[in-house]
């Protein structure tokens, strides 16, 4: 796969047309296309080559003029900006984006007024790297908290406990599980992911798409949000501006820490494919770690783009977790500041564990 160069601070992916293009209007309309395209994919920094039968001079022409326009649509990014060159017989456009999302695409050729476009999902170059871990420390808990989210403030830990007519949030003492205040939901609640910003926990619920926010001292409740285009509500972390939430989907969404509306979205792939079933999330150093549901370990992942950059494997920390016929998944991940380390633990596990990861 042929690598293209950097523009300054630029990434970019370049658009290899090859046209021979007869000049009547709407002529993108009936000119056959075709592309380089494997099953519809293509990753990062690769070349997207599109051919079309025709003429190339007057094409030329009408791109330099404005009268044939590019545009690349996913949802998020409604449009990238283009260079053009002209080495030999071919066009070079070159789509630039200080952070191209990953993802579902398309792309749009305007020729006056006249709109022809095919689409293409865009995945990460590279694939993720892989890292173990080492235990620093282990400590004791009830057997019996349905962990949905976790995370720390000021040293203390938050908890965010699912399942109808028992889903709760906590305020405990990682170190014996003490519980210093809790709050229980009404019974038509499925609690799931939290996350604290400016002394407020937000919290998700699962399938009732409403979301709940708490002043962190006294868990009295300040205010509701309704989802927009969400799914659901699974995950939950913030980057100190915005919230992220996942939905079960491929897709993060970026909320808005005032309204709660939903800004944006990334979607999350690797190398290979998207990922989908991202559950519990942690703001980490600038990265989203991110649990997989039914899967066990974390995945890092790019907010810029969506791109998977590594997978911790967590594999043995449930045989190290008392067996019992409730034992479920690995969900739960807390970033300790000032430890310098991340909490994790699972579905009625007995235990969390404290780990660093091994680079």
């Amino acid at each position: 796969m042929m690598k293209v160069k950097k523009i300054v601070t630029y990434f970019f992916l370049v658009i290899l047309v090859s046209f021979n293009f007869n000049c009547k209007k709407f002529e993108i309309e009936n000119n056959p296309m075709s592309s380089n395209l494997v099953d519809g994919k293509i990753n990062l920094y690769d070349t997207l080559k599109i051919s079309f039968d025709n003429n190339i001079k007057e094409i030329i022409s009408k791109i330099k003029s404005g009268k044939i326009s590019f545009e690349i649509n996913n949802g998020s990014v409604s449009k990238q900006l283009f260079s053009l060159d002209e080495p030999n017989e071919d066009i070079y456009i070159s789509f630039l984006s200080d952070n191209l999302l990953l993802g579902k695409k398309e792309l749009i050729i305007n020729e006056d007024g006249f709109k022809r476009s095919f689409k293409f999902t865009l995945l990460n170059d590279i694939p993720p790297k892989v890292y173990d871990f080492e235990i620093l420390n282990e400590f004791k808990r009830g057997k019996n908290l349905y962990t949905q989210g976790l995370e720390f403030y000021n040293d203390t830990l938050f908890e965010s406990l699912g399942k109808y007519n028992n889903s709760k949030l906590l305020k405990v003492d990682f170190r014996d599980g003490t519980i210093f205040k809790e709050y229980k939901l009404p019974n038509q609640y499925f609690a799931e992911g939290i996350t604290i910003l400016d002394d407020k926990i937000y919290q998700l619920t699962w399938q009732e798409k409403i979301g709940f926010v708490y002043n962190i001292d006294n868990f009295e409740k300040i205010n509701t949000f309704d989802y927009n285009n969400s799914k659901e509500g699974w995950g939950l972390c913030n980057d100190g501006v915005n919230l992220y939430k996942s939905d079960g989907t491929e897709k993060i969404w970026i909320l808005d820490k005032i309204t709660q509306n939903e800004l944006n979205h990334i979607e999350v792939y690797t190398n290979k494919n998207k990922i989908v079933g991202l559950n519990e999330l942690e703001w980490v150093n600038g990265k989203i770690y991110a649990n997989r549901y039914q899967f066990e370990g974390i995945a890092i992942i790019n907010p810029k783009n969506g791109a998977i950059e590594g997978v911790i494997n967590l594999k043995t920390l449930k045989n190290k977790v008392t067996q019992h016929k409730d034992l479920d998944v690995i969900n739960g991940i807390a970033f300790n500041k000032k430890r310098n380390s991340i909490f994790v633990t699972g579905k009625m596990w007995d235990k969390i564990f404290e780990i660093r990861i091994k680079k």
